[in-house]
């Protein structure tokens, strides 16, 4: 009796239950883990999609399992629905546009013209992807990775292919995760030292009803050109319009703060949860993640290239290095921005200047989602 409840208790267990495609991805979530916490690649998104990783490949456990019969789903399943219906994107952006300062950009709006150079990753990565033979939808949804912005790429998923959003969502939070190690190499194989040391003007004073203007003007004209972008940049564009008013402090600290915080745990936590091993371990799925880099290579490139054209049009006053903030992952690209300057020149403050093509992408990578939906949803 006590053998056979022995028995029974081991074979319940996930070391019983494990198999080796589970294992595998165990230990690729634990050495995201280390990225996350040891080498600090952006912890507040990778940790929590590593750590999902893990709750869903851990045998039995069922966390993203659905309801069956009387029994109810998983806890990972109910917080996932807010990915799958599309919740969570347009309140992340919400949050964005009010941490976020569009003041580079409305200073330089020259600068508008880099974040819309380093959307070209998606549009050859969705050609790319047809030419591989998946079907236009999908190949659609796998192309926005190339614009480095997670929940425009869950969004734009969930409305062409929603059967590929497990994947598309862990390469589009894993590469924005990971700018700081994909982008540095591309910039610095395009780019000359002197190119590199460029020490570019300061920006001028922007007034209070400039800010208070661009969101407004901005929603009324995407509204009007492109309907299925509002969803997007209309929370983008509300958030930051909390921010610039000064009428709504608590509003927009809350945006900032309390609600953003919350979003980010649910959605990466959730996102990571898709990566369980019978999904991840496929062909598709691995092709899907190449494109996804290949595209948001392709965008950090045609960025930094678009930036060399600035540099020889404006006479070597514009740094080609901002370029590759064009790619839409905020504040993280603009980052990497000042920090490859910052090798070349320590006196070289590049942040608010890359800021100003960082915010033309986060636009320009929701424009070109509304593109897509508009011509294929």
């Amino acid at each position: 009796m006590i053998i056979a409840k022995l028995a029974q208790f081991w074979q319940s267990t996930g070391f019983y239950l494990a198999t080796p495609g589970q294992v595998l991805m165990i230990v690729v979530s634990l050495f995201l883990i280390y990225l996350a916490i040891v080498k600090k690649y952006e912890p507040l998104l990778l940790l929590p999609i590593s750590f999902g990783m893990l709750l869903a490949n851990i045998p039995g456990a069922n966390l993203m399992a659905g309801p069956l019969g009387d029994q109810p789903g998983g806890l990972l399943y109910y917080l996932y629905l807010g990915v799958k219906n599309g919740i969570y994107p347009p309140l992340i952006f919400l949050g964005v546009g009010a941490f976020t300062d569009f003041g580079p950009l409305i200073a330089n709006p020259k600068t508008l013209l880099l974040g819309a150079a380093a959307q070209f990753g998606i549009f050859l990565t969705f050609i790319g992807a047809i030419l591989l033979g998946f079907p236009i939808l999908q190949a659609a949804a796998i192309g926005i990775i190339g614009g480095a912005d997670g929940p425009t790429a869950i969004y734009l998923t969930t409305k062409l292919a929603p059967e590929l959003l497990g994947p598309i969502a862990i390469a589009a939070y894993s590469y924005m995760a990971l700018v700081p190690i994909i982008q540095p190499p591309i910039m610095r194989a395009l780019t000359t030292k002197k190119e590199r040391q460029v020490v570019m003007a300061q920006l001028r004073p922007v007034r209070k009803t400039e800010r208070i203007l661009f969101p407004i003007i901005v929603t009324i004209l995407t509204g009007l050109l492109l309907p299925s972008a509002v969803p997007l940049i209309g929370m983008l564009m509300l958030g930051n319009l909390f921010r610039e008013s000064g009428v709504v402090e608590r509003l927009s600290k809350a945006a900032q703060n309390e609600l953003n915080n919350i979003i980010v745990i649910f959605l990466g936590t959730t996102v990571g949860a898709t990566a369980s091993a019978e999904v991840f371990l496929r062909l598709e799925t691995l092709k899907i993640i190449l494109l996804g880099l290949i595209a948001f290579s392709i965008g950090t490139a045609t960025g930094v290239l678009f930036g060399k054209l600035m540099y020889w049009l404006s006479g070597g006053k514009v740094n080609p290095l901002i370029g590759s903030a064009g790619v839409s992952a905020v504040p993280m690209a603009a980052r990497v921005s000042q920090q490859v300057g910052l090798e070349e020149n320590p006196t070289n403050y590049l942040l608010m200047h890359a800021m100003g093509p960082n915010v033309a992408g986060v636009i320009g990578s929701a424009i070109a989602a509304g593109v897509l939906l508009s011509l294929l949803g």
